[in-house]
């Protein structure tokens, strides 16, 4: 299915808490100077380069305010843009526009600044082999939109959440009691359809993993040497990622290693916004 209609489907309650947040009860200062209906059309500029992401998001805020609202874009979402750009155009009831408009930036900016980040450091990547992935680190109820941004930016999405499948951590194999445990009891609970990934932080660790049948190995924040090592120790048994304080700075250390898969935080936890604006208001 497409992402966009997925998203739909469990999207709409999201931006509705957003638009309650920054309404709670009236806009006063909307109200104060646009008491009546007035048709209105604002531009929506680019200030920045990068890759847009969350234009049908945007688009929806205004729906859920009013219905009449007609958003039209010159791009979409994928898209490069560059600075000076005119991403799209907003016509209908100015009051709508007025209320609508930080909600609907704060969705644009954050979405396509994480696409803009990802694309980056997914161009570094290119004809590696090595897919980029993303966490869990996510902004609290911002998860679907911050992965779908990943996406957007050529990356790929990590589980969605806990639900998806087994990543044995630190603290769950401490738990269990060791490595050999940890997987052994996942092996016997989880659903034999779900891979089994062992977070392996020392060389031992990855020994063990190996050892107990893992499907995934995450090597987590080892230097490159003990990397390498560790890419030697798994031999092919079991598909490898790299992970902990990978940015776009540090990640052509870890390119070739002969590993799969490396996932990084940074891409949600602290890409910058993208410079989005809603200018030029006025009655038509």
């Amino acid at each position: 299915m497409n992402n966009k209609i997925t998203m739909g489907l469990n999207a709409d309650k999201l931006i509705l808490q957003a638009l309650q947040e920054d309404i709670s009860s009236e806009d006063v200062t909307t109200n104060s100077v646009m008491p009546h209906a007035q048709k209105g059309e604002a531009q929506l500029l680019c200030k920045q380069d990068g890759i847009l992401a969350g234009l049908f998001v945007f688009r929806r805020v205004f729906e859920l305010l009013d219905g009449e609202v007609s958003v039209v874009f010159h791009f979409t979402d994928g898209d490069p843009v560059k600075k000076g750009d005119l991403i799209g155009t907003v016509t209908g009831d100015i009051r709508a526009i007025l209320s609508g408009e930080r909600t609907a930036l704060n969705y644009l900016q954050r979405m396509s600044g994480i696409a803009t980040y990802t694309h980056s450091i997914a161009a570094l990547l290119e004809g590696s082999g090595v897919k980029l992935l993303d966490t869990r680190k996510t902004t609290p109820n911002m998860r679907i939109f911050e992965k779908y941004s990943v996406k957007v930016g050529g990356g790929y999405n990590h589980r969605y959440n806990l639900s998806d499948g087994v990543l044995l951590k630190d603290n769950h194999i401490g738990a269990a009691g060791g490595v050999k445990e940890a997987v052994q009891m996942a092996k016997e609970y989880a659903p034999f359809v779900r891979k089994i990934e062992v977070e392996c932080e020392t060389l031992e660790m990855v020994q063990e993993a190996v050892e107990a049948g893992a499907d995934i190995i995450m090597l987590d924040n080892m230097g490159v040497e003990e990397m390498q090592k560790a890419v030697a120790a798994i031999g092919g048994k079991a598909e490898i990622e790299i992970s902990g304080n990978v940015t776009k700075e540090n990640i052509a250390h870890y390119i070739s290693l002969g590993v799969d898969y490396i996932s990084s935080g940074a891409l949600t936890h602290s890409a910058p916004i993208l410079d989005i604006s809603l200018k030029n208001l006025h009655a038509v």
